[in-house]
């Protein structure tokens, strides 16, 4: 079971609706992301707090539908 380009992207705008999130698969599977996401949300926050809440917006779907996703997550400058 793979997760779709737009119910990935639905769930990070949903979390992070000022965002900008570049999405690409890694591998042409739907099944193994990048996500490059810099939302304001980050902002003060250690790199491995943004991924808890990167984690968080994916509602348990990690290793599930979504097998695999490299972050790279920052606020903006």
């Amino acid at each position: 079971m793979a997760m779709s380009r737009d119910t990935l992207e639905a769930y990070l705008r949903d979390a992070f609706p000022e965002a900008d999130i570049t999405l690409t698969d890694l591998a042409g599977d739907d099944n193994h992301w990048q996500a490059d996401i810099v939302s304001p949300q980050f902002a003060g926050k250690s790199r491995v707090a943004q991924h808890q809440m990167v984690y968080a917006a994916l509602k348990g779907t990690m290793g599930g539908a979504l097998h695999a996703l490299a972050l790279k997550t920052r606020a903006p400058d």
